[in-house]
């Protein structure tokens, strides 16, 4: 008589208790018979063809209706799949660490915990890592690479705004008297590059390697050659502290990060961030207060005022400094104009522009002075 821990399957049951067997070095499916001893026995008729330790049983991912099983220490290959209700319960209550490699509760949490812990160190890298890597870096860019970004930013700036350089003649002449006199007072030399772009668009922006644009809305919007001279001064600024330079490779790397973070591993999101950057010239807030006060230094060593240019921007831009998402990260106006307005002493200087060179500025691009 069987003992009462025996539990088995005819060889040749109804389909509704049978158990296959795979023996993981062939595809050969066999009907077999189960023995719970110290281990489980997997047998076909008389012939032992394994035994498993309970505790190297685990569950496959099976069908509804089957209890598909295999073993650590079997060949990869090798399961058992079993259809009878009350032997597959009985094999559950055996094999306690049949569902240790699924993810239950505690490794949900596990993972969740670890994901969150991920994206934090992402977080800090980006809000302080980064910052202090493109500090660090760049200075070590050598300026030819940097002039072929800026080439680079360059064709895109005219793509993106369907600009043109504007070469009226008498208003050319009148932007090169302005500039140089900036660039000297600023202390860069001749490599820097300038122009006005036809493009209505409220703004000015320099890029890698030493260029300098105005668009044409904002020069149509100014009402002094003071206004525009302090923004082609911080504009300037930005071109000494190579801020560009700096931003591409922080928001590069900013993206990079949040790409990983998300899935996006293949570089794509670091390029388009790094072309708005270029292109946008979108600087850190510490950056446009350092420009600013660049700004100021080079407008007081020409004798002339500052505070034309905040009153330019504030009118460009409103009280609540909205309305232009180029300048978006710029420092409030109000508070801009409050800082040039402060430090501001009375002029002592020559105009920069007379009033002729003035009105041929204003015309550069073709409209009336």
């Amino acid at each position: 008589m069987a003992m009462a821990s025996d539990i088995s399957v005819p060889p040749n049951p109804p389909l509704g208790g049978s158990v296959a067997y795979f023996d993981g070095t062939s595809s050969r499916r066999r009907m077999v018979t189960l023995r719970f001893a110290d281990r489980l026995e997997i047998n076909d008729g008389e012939q032992a063809l394994a035994a498993w330790a309970y505790a190297d049983i685990r569950r496959a991912d099976s069908p509804a209706g089957m209890l598909r099983l295999n073993c650590l220490t079997a060949p990869a290959l090798a399961r058992l799949e079993v259809r009878d209700t009350g032997l597959a319960n009985e094999l559950v209550s055996r094999c306690t660490n049949i569902d240790d490699h699924m993810i239950g509760r505690r490794g949900v949490a596990a993972i969740v915990g670890w994901s969150l812990a991920a994206a934090a160190s992402i977080v800090a890298v980006v809000l302080f890592g980064l910052p202090l890597a493109a500090d660090r870096l760049t200075p070590l860019v050598p300026e030819a690479f940097e002039r072929r970004l800026g080439d680079v930013a360059d064709s895109q700036v005219k793509t993106m705004f369907d600009a043109k350089v504007c070469d009226n003649a008498a208003g050319q002449k009148a932007f090169v008297k302005l500039v140089t006199a900036l660039r000297e007072s600023a202390g860069l030399d001749t490599s820097v590059q300038s122009g006005v772009l036809s493009s209505s668009v409220p703004n000015a922006f320099a890029l890698p390697g030493g260029k300098v644009y105005l668009f044409n809305g904002l020069l149509a919007k100014a009402e002094n050659a003071d206004e525009i001279a302090g923004v082609l001064a911080h504009e300037l600024g930005h071109l000494k502290h190579r801020d560009s330079m700096r931003g591409l490779i922080h928001n590069g790397g900013t993206s990079f990060l949040i790409g990983l973070l998300f899935g996006d591993i293949t570089g794509s999101s670091a390029l388009i961030f790094g072309s708005r950057t270029l292109v946008t010239s979108s600087h850190s807030r510490e950056a446009e207060t350092d420009a600013d006060h660049f700004a100021i230094d080079v407008m007081h060593r020409l004798g002339r005022p500052a505070k034309p240019t905040g009153e330019l921007l504030l009118r460009v831009t409103g009280k609540e400094g909205k309305g232009l998402s180029i300048i978006s990260s710029h420092p409030l106006s109000e508070d801009r104009l409050a800082r040039m307005s402060r430090q501001d002493p009375p002029a002592s200087g020559p105009p920069l522009l007379t009033s002729e060179e003035w009105r041929s500025l204003k015309a550069i691009c073709g409209g009336k002075s």
